[in-house]
């Protein structure tokens, strides 16, 4: 079991962020607009940011693409907050060759702080081969790993004894993003996994509950864009005031809703658009939603601010 302090732990309670990555009408990434995005959210208050995960786009980006956005969003975070890369995939060793490359050399200045692996997706691995999967990229990866179940996107749920065995026999995975939706499943993990191991929902609609029940924060979708409201919600929840939370939480819930309502990150990008802080480009084989959200979330936008 890992040996990381409560100092490192603490970085990843409260709100992470999971970055859009804003694209110019030509496809080319628009920095200017990352930029915004960045401040915006770090001015809104999120604790972290989380790059290059599925709201990402990071399976439609190169790996030189990927680099480059981990590189100037380190850059550009300067160390306010720290910033988890994520490194997903489908092929183990490929994973551990990334990871590798985009490490050497690289000091704590110009790095990330930690590392967000999804469980792998389309091979449809048994929950062994998910484990060892794990435990191989532990074993080559000097960074804490954030571990993520999405079986909605993934076909494949990592289960609750697999998360367990693995925060038990590894030396690097602190924390896993579950966003399986179940209950039960999340509870067990609260109650049954080490104590230097944070559980961190991977559902904004849920997040509040998902608290209560003792997980630590959220890498959320929303917070791109209403930081200030989200965050605060997560800050109230963590402080057991779940009164003044809910009464956000609940004012969330439609925007939360018209965002996904036809994938993301076209929505979240479409309400981004709206306050100014880049384009709606999604690359293909994602595309824009439809001009009727789009009216949909301008009005709840006008609500809410």
């Amino acid at each position: 079991m890992h040996n990381y302090n409560q100092n490192i732990l603490n970085k990843f309670i409260g709100t992470g962020v999971a970055l859009v990555t804003p694209f110019r009408e030509d496809d080319s990434i628009d920095f200017s607009g990352l930029e915004k995005l960045i401040e915006h959210v770090i001015s809104g208050g999120v604790e972290y940011l989380v790059s290059m995960g599925t709201t990402g786009e990071s399976s439609t980006l190169s790996e030189e693409e990927r680099f480059s956005i981990l590189d100037f969003t380190v850059k550009i975070a300067n160390k306010r907050v720290p910033v988890v890369g994520g490194f997903g995939g489908n092929n183990t060793a490929e994973i551990i060759r990334s990871i590798k490359k985009y490490t050497a050399g690289k000091t704590s200045e110009n790095n990330m702080e930690a590392i967000l692996i999804a469980s792998p997706y389309y091979n449809k691995p048994s929950q062994e081969g998910i484990y060892h999967h794990y435990i191989e990229i532990d074993k080559n990866a000097s960074l804490p790993i954030i571990l993520y179940n999405v079986p909605g996107r993934t076909s494949s749920n990592m289960e609750t004894e697999t998360t367990l065995r693995i925060a038990k026999d590894t030396n690097n995975v602190i924390a896993i993003k579950e966003a399986s939706g179940n209950f039960m499943q999340c509870m067990k993990i609260i109650r049954d996994a080490p104590k230097q191991f944070l559980v961190i929902s991977g559902d904004d609609p849920i997040t509040l509950p998902f608290i209560a029940t003792g997980m630590k924060g959220v890498i959320s979708v929303v917070a791109n864009v209403l930081p200030k409201p989200f965050t605060e919600m997560v800050r109230l929840s963590l402080n057991q005031d779940f009164i003044a939370a809910n009464k956000l939480h609940l004012d969330l819930l439609n925007f939360t809703e018209l965002i996904f309502k036809e994938g993301s990150p076209a929505g979240v990008k479409a309400a981004l658009k709206q306050i100014g802080i880049c384009g709606e480009k999604v690359r293909l084989p994602l595309f824009k939603v439809s001009d009727e959200l789009q009216s949909k979330i301008g009005r709840e936008l006008r609500i809410d601010n």
